[in-house]
């Protein structure tokens, strides 16, 4: 059924040209290969979600961790289809789209329950994390560059640029800055990898308890009087509960927010073909997330169950997707270009932790802030996820779409800064 839905998504949201993978299946003529690919990217998160709910094990590794175990092995054995190799064009074009569809999918279903007069509450502590995350990173890159300028690492400035770019925007920035500052391809994809390398054991690190360490450095300073009643205490379990799903009560109210999420992604794409006359991710997930925050406020809206959980669904597809796409030949390439991510990575961290102990930013709300700037919005319910924290959701989606709209002007500045142009 999901399958069903999300093609006649493809067609209402106006993305039929770009979804080729989808007409490809109405007329049979996708590679058989791809084609169960594709099955297999539905049907692995439904596995993981079905041994999260029987083994306690499961419950403590996350849905997230498995969900990007399965598509690393599925990379590293060679399970998928590359380079010339027949279906591989028909495989990528299959994975950006549904990375481009599962993310703004998810982001309405995830933002139905929340209240938004208890995030209005928690607003100039989220600026504070956002502006103070920015300047974390651009301090960072600009003294990762000086002291990595005579390691030999090719077009150096304009690597920095795009560090910048993807440590507030995410890879649509990265991706921008590389076609605008005319990277090499193949630093392009060296650089994209270590950076997945350096970033994936702090996410780790993060959903398997690290978030703790944050909590005891920024602990609370004042009593949680802008939770609701109903979610304070909430363990992981009880946060993603999936049971329940499918009984029939259940799963028709659950549909109507699956729809509504829907039209707002149709919404989204409409507004972005009309103001710029291609798909925009930028304006796509910006239109979304305001209606999700419009349609929040109602009250029918917030009692639909288990919205939260059809997202993570989603989330799940995009994660496995991704960590499909990691590319070990890559590693090939120079290490200095490791060490200089990894320099930036653990300096801005540590800067922004000095600025949000200063303004007294809570560890969870620091943790969703800088996670979002440094792997985008789609990487903030994981998190949210794993903190049990529903009040941050909304702060760490906001800071993330703010890092969108920065992270290509902050790149530029980067570059033209160091002398890239």
């Amino acid at each position: 059924m999901i399958s069903i839905y999300f093609y006649y998504a493809c067609r209402i949201a106006g993305l039929r040209k770009k979804m080729y993978f989808c007409r490809q299946i109405k007329k049979s003529k996708m590679p058989m290969a791809t084609t169960f690919t594709l099955i297999g990217y539905f049907i692995i998160p439904i596995l993981i979600i079905l041994i999260f709910n029987k083994y306690r094990w499961a419950r403590s590794i996350g849905t997230v961790i498995m969900a990007y175990a399965v598509g690393i092995i599925a990379a590293l054995i060679g399970f998928l289809p590359t380079g010339s190799e027949p279906g591989a064009e028909a495989l990528e074009s299959m994975q950006k789209t549904l990375m481009n569809v599962a993310v703004p999918l998810a982001i309405p279903l995830m933002l139905f329950n929340s209240d938004f007069k208890l995030w209005t509450k928690s607003l100039p502590k989220t600026m504070a994390v956002l502006l103070g995350g920015l300047v974390s990173i651009l301090i960072a890159v600009v003294s990762g560059y000086f002291l990595f300028r005579n390691a030999g690492i090719p077009q150096f400035d304009r690597v920095a640029a795009m560090m910048t770019g993807i440590y507030t925007g995410g890879t649509m920035n990265f991706s921008a800055l590389g076609t605008m500052l005319e990277v090499d391809p193949s630093l392009i994809t060296l650089t994209l990898t270590f950076e997945e390398i350096a970033t994936f054991p702090f996410i780790v690190f993060i959903v398997a308890g690290g978030y703790k360490f944050f909590r005891w450095l920024l602990p609370a300073k004042e009593p949680d009087d802008t939770v609701a009643e109903d979610t304070k205490n909430v363990d992981a379990e009880s946060f993603e509960n999936y049971r329940g799903m499918l009984q029939p009560k259940t799963f028709g109210k659950m549909m109507l927010g699956f729809l509504l999420s829907l039209g707002m992604l149709a919404i989204g794409a409409g507004l972005s073909l009309l103001i710029t006359g291609k798909l925009n991710e930028l304006i796509v997930i910006l239109t979304i997330t305001t209606l999700a925050i419009i349609a929040s406020f109602s009250p029918k809206v917030r009692a639909l169950p288990k919205t939260f959980e059809l997202g993570m669904f989603f989330i799940l597809i995009f994660s496995v997707v991704v960590a499909s796409k990691f590319d070990i030949h890559a590693l090939k390439g120079s290490l200095q270009i490791l060490w200089f991510i990894l320099f930036v990575m653990l300096t801005s961290i540590v800067l922004h932790l000095i600025i949000c102990k200063i303004f007294k930013v809570e560890g969870d709300l620091f943790t969703v802030g800088h996670i979002s700037l440094l792997c985008s919005p789609p990487f903030v319910p994981p998190i949210v996820e794993a903190l049990g924290n529903r009040k941050v959701l909304l702060s760490g989606i906001v800071i993330g779409l703010a890092g969108y709209a920065a992270g290509n002007y902050l790149g530029v500045l980067i570059a033209w800064m160091l002398g890239a142009f």
